[in-house]
């Protein structure tokens, strides 16, 4: 899947902000006002709830706009930058550590699962322009897929059904369905069994 540039901050940002594109900023006021508000709920509301109530945390993020699907799991230490682009299909789970920069939407398929401490990385800046701008991407995290512990995953990269990418990996391509990835960048090392082939699992239900 071809990596999609879903926003870049230089044309949405004027040039007058400041002669240092250095010194601009990312995103408009509006956006950064929503960020403040979701920040001060995490800290007073997410990062501080029992571990047991996900779907306290599920209910906060959907309050910011997340889409997510039934028994989300969501631990208190995880960190998702912008609910209002986040979409989960049912079962998602992200631990403690885990970490969601999404400045553009990400997809999460039913039962994915980011593991403590993991990265999943949605933007980068256009080094090769004099204005440095931010660059997000939208992104797919396919049903059954793993992201194991401390594992990052570059911007743009797509990961596809049911793959693995092993801990501490860097995911910097798109990871094929069902393959097993590992090493910086990550290499496919094997394929994985498909869990669900001809098994009798229920469809995907929708977000909302």
């Amino acid at each position: 899947m071809a990596r999609q540039i879903h926003y870049n901050a230089a044309e949405h940002i004027s040039a007058d902000t400041a002669a240092d594109p250095y010194l601009r900023p990312a995103f408009q006021s509006g956006s950064r006002l929503r960020r403040l508000a979701w920040n001060i709920c995490w800290r007073l509301f997410y990062r501080i709830s029992p571990r047991p109530m996900h779907s306290w945390r599920v209910l906060l993020l959907r309050a910011f706009g997340a889409k997510m699907g039934p028994n989300c799991h969501f631990y208190p230490g995880s960190k998702v930058w912008a609910p209002w682009n986040l979409v989960c299909a049912d079962q998602v789970t992200a631990g403690d550590g885990a970490e969601i920069y999404n400045p553009a939407p990400i997809h999460f398929g039913s039962h994915a699962i980011v593991s403590q401490g993991a990265y999943v990385c949605g933007a980068t800046h256009d080094f090769e322009s004099p204005a440095f701008p931010l660059l997000a991407y939208s992104m797919v995290i396919g049903p059954y897929a793993w992201i194991c512990a401390r594992a990052s995953i570059g911007p743009g990269v797509n990961v596809g059904e049911g793959a693995v990418l092993g801990m501490g990996s860097v995911a910097t391509r798109d990871l094929e369905p069902w393959g097993v990835y590992a090493g910086v960048p990550a290499v496919k090392v094997k394929e994985r069994k498909n869990t669900i082939a001809g098994a009798a699992i229920p469809a995907q239900r929708q977000a909302n």
